[in-house]
């Protein structure tokens, strides 16, 4: 069972049991637009209790503001009642709020797009605030006073860049003079509200121009202000042809995202790869950045802990940011050291990385070009000449060779594995030999200090 047709139950049992019930919110935008959603909110008269005492499986995530989980199957469905607002005292929740019917309740909700239902059955779509107009004419517009709608949450300033960095849209003049307004008061939101938003901006389809809202309103300086050095920050025009380090920037997060919808990991690592470049200028007989991948990684580290991404993704991301130059002296590498790197867990996201740093500057994909090529080479070979060869040597066999266990073991089955890698050693006898002649265990201490 799918999420709408889960949803649909669920209206269809509301219906049922004789209260309205419809999809609503971001849903019904997307299936207007041909796009499949993702989950299916549906919006009911039926109040809180009502709605518990016709489900076996609940959870009461949000009961005073009227909303419900029902669980099917193992899959959640938010079903809220129609409500409307009273004061927001705390710029994210409502002092009170009293049930109501779906014209009351789409009024209180964000933008025109967002403020539609639909009849799950039939299709009909109830539209109290031209939502379906704006929809084909392509319009970010908030429902009612813009001011209003931003003091209720202020978060939706960034939801504003966010929906029309997923959906291209333009935002009408009134609701972008309140973001610009709004833009200095979102320094008190939750440091994950606000990661989630811009992580969505980055992985959207036009994440250019989300940072480029973002800093034309004057939240890219209150949110990220650590980028604001990247503008004006020159770059040598031989390899850098597209200007200073924003605009590669820039130009970087859009060809990753042209690619696909990056992970969470490569997104933020395409945003941050050259962050330490102001840091880092000197010009010499050229402009050059010495170890700015080394100070880059600090600095994203230090970014997303800020944020509060998590540690997988804040690792991930400040491990690409430091290696995100890895490929350049790939031709002059080890077969073995080349190996390693084509096998890393991330190696996708290197390889985007690499693409899109190219992309967003020279234009010259012959290293990318030749990082697959090998890679698909290593991968066609026998088992024993691949990426991952199953391991001559274990610790066991050393100890059988007399050597004692100690740090000296990584050494040496690395440097067995090294020889494999290269194509050198294809045999445990051969690889005991190797050991045998390269590294000779230790002899005995003599017994009570005598030789």
């Amino acid at each position: 069972m799918n999420h709408r047709e889960g949803a649909l139950r669920v209206a269809r049992t509301l219906r049922a049991a004789g209260h309205q019930a419809y999809f609503a919110g971001g849903c019904v935008r997307d299936a207007l637009l041909g796009r499949e959603p993702q989950d299916y909110d549906v919006a009911t008269s039926a109040q809180p209790g009502e709605v518990q005492a016709l489900f076996p499986a609940t959870e009461a995530v949000g009961a005073a503001f009227g909303v419900i989980l029902v669980l099917l199957e193992g899959e959640a469905h938010e079903v809220a009642t129609f409500r409307a607002d009273g004061p927001y005292l705390d710029g994210r929740h409502p002092e009170s709020v009293r049930f109501c019917g779906p014209a009351e309740d789409a009024r209180r909700r964000d933008f025109t797009v967002n403020g539609m239902f639909q009849d799950p059955e039939s299709g009909e779509i109830l539209d109290f605030v031209g939502g379906k107009a704006d929809l084909e004419a392509g319009v970010l517009r908030a429902i009612g006073e813009p001011a209003r709608r931003f003091e209720e949450d202020r978060l939706r300033v960034l939801r504003c860049v966010r929906f029309a960095s997923q959906l291209g849209f333009r935002i009408e003049a009134a609701t972008w003079s309140a973001v610009e307004s709004f833009a200095g008061e979102t320094g008190g939101l939750a440091r994950e509200r606000v990661s989630a938003e811009l992580t969505k901006i980055l992985r959207s389809p036009r994440p250019r121009l989300g940072l480029e809202l973002l800093d034309a309103a004057g939240l890219l300086k209150e949110l990220l202000p650590e980028l604001t050095p990247l503008k004006g920050c020159p770059q040598p025009p031989e390899f850098h042809p597209e200007g200073d380090v924003w605009e590669h920037t820039l130009r970087v997060v859009q060809a990753v995202a042209d690619a696909g919808e990056p992970s969470k990991r490569l997104a933020w690592a395409a945003l941050l790869h050259d962050i330490a470049k102001p840091q880092t200028f000197l010009k010499t007989d050229r402009i050059r950045f010495h170890g700015h991948e080394v100070e880059g990684e600090k600095a994203a580290r230090a970014i997303l802990e800020k944020l509060k991404l998590g540690r997988e993704v804040s690792e991930g991301a400040a491990v690409l940011v430091a290696d995100h130059l890895r490929l350049d002296p790939i031709r002059q590498m080890r077969t073995a050291t080349l190996k390693r790197l084509l096998r890393r867990d991330d190696i996708e996201d290197l390889l985007a990385l690499h693409r899109a740093d190219c992309l967003g500057s020279h234009g010259n994909l012959e290293l990318y070009r030749f990082a697959l090529e090998r890679r698909a080479e290593f991968q066609a070979a026998a088992v024993e000449q691949g990426l991952r060869p199953q391991a001559l040597l274990k610790g066991k066999d050393l100890l059988a060779l007399g050597f004692s266990p100690g740090p000296r073991f990584k050494t040496i089955l690395e440097a067995v594995e090294d020889e494999q890698l290269e194509g050198r050693l294809e045999t445990k006898e051969a690889a005991l030999a190797f050991v045998l002649e390269r590294y000779p265990p230790e002899a005995p201490a003599p017994e009570n200090g005598r030789s």
